[in-house]
């Protein structure tokens, strides 16, 4: 895999923690992405009028309108139904993966975040879509 596997993806960040968002952005772009961010899921539906995600990484506990109800009204309109969400959360006990994924979301990844293990963890979630098949050099 190439130093710069999603060169050329935009990506959105959603989360309130300045520290995550900022260990998330450093390192999608050190991949090559070009990185939109938000601070809640109202933000991130307004930064989707104007951005095209290849796909979002939200926290799920957040003010104004949390990463849970973010998912529910991607998934209610046709324009982002289809953008893979993967979850950033503190919430790692047993069954959060399973409630994460039977909300919709493509994954989860615990925080706080590793800038070590982030990028791994990330690329091998990424490799799992069917619609990023191939897309990694």
């Amino acid at each position: 895999m190439a130093n710069t596997p999603l060169k050329g993806w935009t990506v959105l960040v959603v989360d309130d923690e300045y520290d995550s968002r900022m260990v998330a952005e450093i390192m999608l772009e050190d991949a090559g992405a070009r990185v939109v961010t938000a601070m809640n899921g109202r933000e991130a539906l307004d930064r989707l009028r104007q951005e095209k995600p290849r796909f979002i990484l939200s926290d799920l506990s957040m003010p104004v309108m949390d990463g849970w109800q973010l998912m529910a009204e991607l998934n209610d309109n046709r324009a982002t139904a289809a953008i893979p969400v993967i979850a950033l959360t503190a919430h790692a006990m047993v069954g959060d993966r399973e409630r994460a994924l039977a909300a919709g979301f493509r994954n989860h990844i615990t925080k706080p975040l590793s800038a070590d293990k982030f990028m791994t963890q990330l690329l091998a979630i990424l490799e799992d879509q069917p619609e990023f098949s191939g897309s990694f050099e």
